[in-house]
């Protein structure tokens, strides 16, 4: 088991003075197997008259705040303490082929097939077109496993496209992402969960971090310094198994998740309604400490 730390702060400042806003942060690392949040410590400048902690409706921990008081800077600061565990990572060619797992969410018969079965429509982030399924055949070809083939749409996309934060924003669509074969975490996300769409099978998008400081001997993954983004495909053999199409890999102890939806609209890190403000400036900042390791 590893403990980390994780410090994200978020920093606006306003042109304009403003009157109130109201937000909701995605920013607490969830409970679930391989991972539990021990601790978090929030702070919010200018003091939120209101802050209320709720789960969302796929079971993220949000935060509510509410700023009353005028103001013309904003700084959100949350640390975290959260346990990661190792993974058994599935064996990928014994895996159901994907016919198989696309038929059995057509049917879905479990509580879990049911849940999955959400996760195989459009969304306001991905919307599904002909050039999507295309892009994924050479990895989706008759009677290839399941887990075999996602991995195969996770390396073509980690080699046919560069990593450019200047690429793209957050509203840019996935057409464009396919067509200039340029982005960050985010558009290589919607872009295979888009594919796995396409034909049918279940994928959600992962919000979280990676450890900034690599283990002696092992690379520096992209995107360890800000909020990082992968997605997870759905099998009712092995359930829930996540993927990275930024760095070609399987999620590990390095991955700390936040939250997952549908797309990154579900889960922003940080998002709200301001009255007043005019042009802003904005400025993130992420730190993930390793505390120990056994």
């Amino acid at each position: 088991m590893t403990q980390y730390q994780v410090t994200h702060q978020t920093q606006y400042q306003y042109k304009k003075e403003v009157a109130r806003c109201h937000n909701v942060a995605h920013l607490i690392p969830r409970n679930f197997t391989h991972q539990q949040c021990l601790d978090v410590q929030i702070s919010i400048l200018p003091q939120a008259n209101v802050c209320l902690d709720r789960l969302d409706y796929f079971g993220n921990q949000t935060t509510y705040f509410d700023i009353q008081d005028p103001h013309t800077s904003l700084t959100v600061t949350f640390q975290s303490t959260v346990d990661v565990k190792p993974r058994s990572l599935p064996s990928l060619e014994q895996s159901p082929n994907w016919e198989w797992v696309q038929e059995s969410l057509r049917q879905a018969v479990s509580p879990e097939d049911w849940d999955a079965a959400q996760f195989v429509f459009e969304s306001p982030n991905i919307p599904l077109f002909r050039e999507l399924k295309d892009y994924a055949a050479p990895s989706f070809f008759p009677g290839r496993p399941f887990l075999e083939a996602v991995m195969d749409l996770t390396h073509r996309i980690y080699t046919d496209f560069t990593f450019d934060p200047k690429a793209t924003t957050v509203s840019t669509p996935i057409a464009k992402v396919l067509k200039k074969r340029r982005g960050v975490c985010q558009d290589f996300t919607h872009l295979a969960i888009a594919c796995l769409r396409s034909y049918g099978l279940a994928a959600r998008y992962i919000s979280g971090y990676l450890e900034s400081i690599p283990p002696p001997g092992k690379p520096k993954l992209v995107g360890s310094d800000v909020s990082h983004a992968w997605f997870s495909a759905y099998s009712p053999s092995h359930g829930w198994v996540d993927f990275d199409p930024t760095n070609d890999l399987m999620p590990n102890q390095q991955h700390i998740t936040t939250a997952w939806g549908r797309d990154y609209s579900d889960i922003s890190p940080l998002k709200g309604i301001l009255f007043g403000g005019g042009d802003h400036k904005l400025q993130v900042s992420v730190d993930v400490m390793r505390m120990n390791a056994n």
